[in-house]
């Protein structure tokens, strides 16, 4: 800790969801690597302290060394920051190969990938603590993904990097590699006050010396115990001063089908002589398609923001409005306070939005740990059962 706040570093930082939280917390971020132009400009805008490292690099090309002596520049020390007083080091990897949202290719062997690059930079640094965030995906991924015509009876048997969690092995391997225990689990945002569900994966690495789990939710789907219910994205958007909405418009086409939903609706709800009209080739394409032609509820969380909430397959219409969700409607869903400026076009404010972690997820791991490192006795959520699955 320095001037008694617990110091962090950031890596694929995005639009700053989950540094976001973690200041609300009481850490302070002392460097950050970011590739995509635009996510380091809206950091520049909203921390101008952080314009010094807030520049587009390749984390594959960034030294250790270098976010240390940025980290000393930053605390006004003559000398760069030490390992030993780094408590925490964050990032989420890039997670296409693990989402569970397009098809099913062959998954990229972790090993390979920018993951290695964050246990790289973990293992030099060697933080007290790491976060590292991740979706769904990964807790089923296998490394080599065999078709599914290709399995079962007569199929040879499958090989161990074709088996469900084989690479989420491999990531765990390599944490406890560089010496750190961890523990993860999918958590849901909606249980941490984001007016969203949205499942993602969290891991947290530790020395042995710690004793951790995850933090406790502050919410609940039904309201039980101490915990209110979850926000419903009335309650989400409320007192949003919105006066002049900037979104990608819908096209004539797609209107005249939403013109026929209220919200909580989607395709399905459509007459049935349209259906098969409005949703053209996916009509006959497996899975649920809950997000085609989807107006949202008011008295529900909102599902996740994805990064293009204006898309036929990920459609977030406005439960009175017919329009997408606006860029700040989006930022407010994911906890952004209403005064974050993200800079870009449109399309890449929706981007960075939906990519990001929501502050609020952000800010309960921020408190659980700084209570850990502060030496107060904390209690966390068991996590036992999730970590059975994959022993």
């Amino acid at each position: 800790m320095i001037d008694n706040k617990p110091i962090t570093i950031s890596l694929f930082a995005g639009a700053y969801g989950l540094d976001l939280g973690l200041e609300k917390a009481g850490f302070q971020t002392v460097s950050l690597v970011e590739l995509e132009p635009d996510a380091t400009k809206t950091i520049s805008l909203n921390r101008p302290h952080l314009s010094p490292c807030a520049v587009p690099r390749d984390i594959c090309q960034v030294n250790p060394e270098t976010l240390l002596q940025e980290a000393g520049k930053l605390l006004g020390l003559d000398r760069p920051l030490r390992s030993n007083e780094v408590d925490l080091v964050t990032g989420g990897p890039p997670c296409q190969p693990f989402s569970t949202a397009g098809k099913r290719g062959s998954v990229s062997d972790p090993r390979g990938s920018l993951f290695m690059d964050f246990i790289r930079i973990v293992d030099e640094i060697k933080p007290r603590f790491f976060i590292m965030e991740n979706v769904k995906g990964l807790l089923s991924s296998p490394i080599r993904h065999r078709p599914h015509d290709q399995r079962g009876l007569g199929s040879p048997q499958l090989e161990p990097d074709e088996m469900s969690g084989a690479a989420l092995q491999v990531i765990l391997a390599e944490m406890k590699r560089i010496g750190y225990e961890v523990v993860y689990d999918l958590l849901n945002t909606a249980d941490y006050g984001v007016p969203q569900c949205r499942e993602r994966v969290i891991f947290i690495g530790y020395k042995s010396n710690d004793s951790v789990t995850l933090p406790l939710p502050t919410h609940s789907q039904k309201g039980t115990g101490k915990n209110p219910k979850w926000l419903t994205l009335r309650e989400g958007l409320k007192d949003l001063v919105d006066p002049q909405p900037e979104f990608v418009p819908y096209s004539e086409n797609r209107l005249k089908y939403l013109r026929l939903l209220t919200a909580g609706q989607n395709w399905r709800d459509l007459p049935s002589e349209l259906k098969q009209a409005a949703m053209g080739g996916a009509y006959k394409s497996e899975g649920g398609k809950v997000g085609f032609y989807r107006r949202l509820a008011w008295e529900k969380p909102s599902p996740t923001v994805t990064t293009s909430p204006h898309q036929k397959a990920t459609d977030m219409c406005h439960p009175d409005e017919l329009r997408p969700l606006s860029v700040r409607e989006c930022a407010r869903i994911q906890t952004f306070p209403d005064d974050w400026v993200f800079y870009g076009s449109t399309a890449s404010k929706y981007r960075q939005i939906g990519n990001a972690v929501p502050v609020l997820l952000g800010k309960a791991i921020g408190e659980y740990l700084y209570q850990i490192i502060k030496g107060d006795r904390v209690q966390g959520r068991e996590i036992f059962e999730q970590l059975s699955l994959f022993a």
